[in-house]
């Protein structure tokens, strides 16, 4: 054999050498690969198809609030964008949605108007989704009378103190008796209360514990 041929054929030698070399490392490779991803040794590891979207978890639901007259509520039916919607609780206590009709809400806790909602879908809407959230409340008020710039009647949130109405009524008039001001309450069983508020009090911090969260109902007097 020619000193040409000995070359070419320990040229040919080498490469397949190196190749075997190369693809020994790329099937390690793969295989630590395939391990890691948690896929069985020798098979390369295949992405997971894509998972559908689901509805969000329902959020827990404070079933003691009685939605009422005037409450503003948000209703949502998932995928159901036709029948979602943000509308007021009307004056005889009812709303009214599409393939659902009139429905009561006044003296119904959200819970309560999901399931109903949802019982009279599933004629048009397999296992229908609702979500029944109270976005503002305006069923439940105070009152302010008296020494003060707007006495009147306003919607109670939850944590409306008697700081909180002194301020969203405008403050006091010039000759408003500021520590004889007082909050009456009525009872469960039609009891009448009067709880004393001493304002020049609790703006020093002295007896903050009389700056009371507001409950539906009750009447500040400012004398």
């Amino acid at each position: 054999m020619g000193a040409f041929m000995k070359d070419r054929v320990a040229c040919s030698i080498g490469l397949a050498f190196i190749f075997t070399a190369a693809s020994c490392f790329v099937y390690g490779q793969a295989q630590e690969s395939s391990q890691a991803n948690g896929g069985a040794p020798g098979t390369a590891a295949t992405a997971s198809p894509t998972e559908p979207a689901t509805p969000a978890a329902g959020k827990v639901h404070d079933d003691t609030y009685v939605i009422g007259n005037d409450d503003v509520l948000s209703i949502n039916v998932w995928k159901e964008t036709e029948v979602s919607r943000t509308l007021p609780v009307r004056s005889d206590g009812r709303i009214s949605l599409p393939l659902v009709g009139e429905v009561q809400a006044t003296g119904r806790t959200p819970l309560q108007l999901e399931q109903e909602i949802a019982t009279r879908l599933k004629d048009y809407i397999t296992n229908p989704e609702v979500t029944v959230m109270v976005q503002q409340i305006n069923s439940e008020k105070y009152n302010i009378l008296g020494q003060v710039g707007k006495p009147g009647s306003y919607p109670l949130t939850l944590t409306t103190t008697v700081l909180d109405a002194i301020a969203t009524a405008g403050g006091f008039r010039d000759f408003a008796k500021q520590k004889g001001i007082y909050i009456l309450r009525q009872g469960a069983k039609g009891t009448e209360s009067s709880i004393p508020f001493n304002y020049k009090d609790v703006i020093k911090g002295k007896n903050p514990q009389q700056n009371i969260k507001l409950q539906p109902n009750d009447t500040i007097i400012v004398p």
